[in-house]
């Protein structure tokens, strides 16, 4: 008997401690840009019981409260009672900024040109579902996510705001199914443990399964503790930055350990990652090769890449060499090329802290707009 070819990926909600850490540090990247689109930010962001740090570097005209972005923020999410993780009105905020190195600012004006900082990027994309991401992070996404909009709704009674899900996906036959489901949710103290399981197996779970036409036989863990009431900052400490596997594609694709959030656009650790993203996506729907991974390598200061590497894992129906041809002659890969081919000085970050930058139509980079100038590699 074989041994199964098994892949897990995870999500986290909205809610999670990292995650809202996420999403003040991007809320606050979208408030400069919004009123000063060359904002340089670099945001960072810190919570724990009843407090929340920022700090970084940001220079912009931009006249920006840190502090309300901070508490509007934690409000949206849900975080209003220091029994559900922390409250947004009464919490302590603490802000520690400073503006941007000049040293950085030489190389990366717009005479220069040049990249924000040294560092490799990675994007994926492959045919194995709809938004040509891998199956087990799209599952896990659209679970959390789905999952919080009934919280929001009020639908998903006892939920709370913070959340995670786990999703292992069978590969040992041709067509893939999943072997298990993993949420684990916080809800109110007094709460119908039973009712509870039973909404989020049948009313979630099975509901997200459906989408994407998959089997329900799979084995399912429901806070696998058994009581999940402390959460959010209150049961663990958040950080900017920290889910950054959980931000892309899953485990299924290499990652060069840069974080997105709080940066903005001329840190090729973000628009880099993007613009790699969408070039992978736009390969593979063209139908150049069904599985496709870009690597991108900058020096701080300097406008054009070291280096531009394309894995195609043997799905490639073209050489590797007409591909690499196709990127460097069809996308402008320094760091202006990028802001400008993506829009990126639009204040559009908010959205992307949470449930995954990728494998979602809203963002500029998951456009398909060069898949008929790509096709014509295929001849």
């Amino acid at each position: 008997m074989k041994e199964k070819i098994l892949f897990t990926s995870e999500s986290v909600s909205e809610g999670h401690p990292d995650k809202v850490c996420d999403q003040i540090s991007d809320a606050i990247l979208d408030a400069c840009l919004k009123e000063d689109p060359n904002s340089r930010v670099a945001c960072e962001c810190f919570t724990t019981t009843n407090l929340v740090v920022i700090g970084g570097e940001i220079t912009t005209n931009a006249h920006v409260d840190y502090e309300q972005v901070a508490r509007d923020v934690l409000r949206k999410i849900g975080y209003t009672s220091d029994e559900l993780g922390i409250d947004a009105d009464h919490c302590r905020i603490e802000v520690v900024m400073d503006t941007q190195s000049s040293d950085i600012a030489l190389g990366t004006n717009n005479e220069v040109g040049g990249a924000g900082d040294q560092g490799i990027m990675f994007g994926y994309a492959t045919n194995e579902t709809k938004g040509y991401m891998p199956l087990p992070i799209s599952i896990a996404h659209q679970l959390v996510r789905y999952a919080s909009e009934l919280r929001h709704e009020g639908t998903f009674k006892w939920a709370r705001p913070d959340m995670k899900s786990q999703v292992t996906i069978d590969y040992t036959e041709e067509t893939p199914k999943i072997d298990t489901i993993l949420m684990s949710i916080q809800h109110d103290p007094d709460f119908d443990e039973k009712e509870f399981k039973r909404f989020i197996k049948e009313d979630i779970m099975d509901k997200v399964v459906d989408d994407y036409g998959l089997n329900h036989d799979y084995k399912v863990f429901i806070n696998p503790t058994g009581r999940f009431v402390i959460g959010g900052p209150h049961g663990d400490t958040g950080l900017t930055g920290r889910k950054i596997i959980v931000d892309t594609y899953g485990g299924s694709a290499h990652h060069g350990g840069g974080a997105f959030s709080g940066k903005d656009p001329t840190k090729v650790d973000r628009s880099a990652a993007y613009i790699s993203r969408y070039i992978a996506k736009n390969l593979v729907a063209a139908g150049l090769c069904d599985r496709c991974e870009i690597q991108l390598s900058y020096a701080i200061g300097v406008k054009e890449p070291t280096s531009v590497f394309v894995e195609t894992y043997g799905t490639e129906k073209v050489s590797r060499d007409v591909i690499l041809e196709a990127i460097k002659k069809e996308f402008n890969l320094t760091p202006q090329g990028i802001i400008d081919t993506l829009n990126l000085r639009q204040p559009i970050y908010s959205k992307t802290a949470a449930y995954g930058h990728f494998g979602r139509k809203e963002f500029p980079w998951e456009k398909l707009d060069k898949v008929d100038t790509l096709k014509q590699y295929l001849d």
